[in-house]
């Protein structure tokens, strides 16, 4: 699947090569796991819309919402493969938003406009898609282990094997 967004009139294109899934208010490294807050209020539906959140007050990091109304889950970019008009690294949420030009005026976008939207490939190879554990959620406890990260096997722009 590719990631677009048009910015001062041009196209940035980037191949989502790496997830990692959030599964609502019981996953507890879900933001939702904590209720409702007008951080998370996105989330918790429609589906199709951009969670668009800062991290250490200087990180912009992108989720879509994914499930029914009301459920308060979604799935985080990890990383991009470049494929048009992106400068810069693209291997981690905080750095592919900054080269996608994504940052906190886009929460609540709806992700099927025509400026910022997910789209599938003109062509696309099979690929092998690797489940792990997601980064950087140890506070979470039982959730911390679960295989909910995922990304293509042997890409090289995943942002961590």
């Amino acid at each position: 699947m590719l990631l677009v967004h048009r910015v001062e009139g041009v196209l940035r294109v980037g191949r989502i090569v790496e997830t990692e899934a959030y599964l609502g208010p019981h996953d507890l490294a879900a933001h939702t796991s904590r209720g409702r807050t007008a951080r998370t209020e996105v989330m918790f539906g429609p589906p199709g819309y951009a969670y668009v959140y800062l991290i250490y007050g200087m990180y912009h990091c992108l989720n879509v919402v994914t499930q029914a109304e009301g459920h308060g889950s979604a799935v985080l970019f990890r990383a991009l493969e470049p494929v048009a008009n992106l400068e810069g690294k693209t291997k981690g949420p905080g750095l592919l938003c900054r080269a996608m030009g994504i940052d906190l005026r886009l929460y609540g976008h709806d992700l099927t406009s025509d400026d910022f939207f997910i789209a599938a490939p003109e062509a696309s190879a099979a690929v092998e898609v690797v489940a792990r554990p997601r980064v950087g959620v140890d506070y979470a406890g039982e959730w911390a282990a679960q295989p909910l990260r995922y990304y293509i096997q042997g890409n090289p722009f995943i942002s961590r094997k």
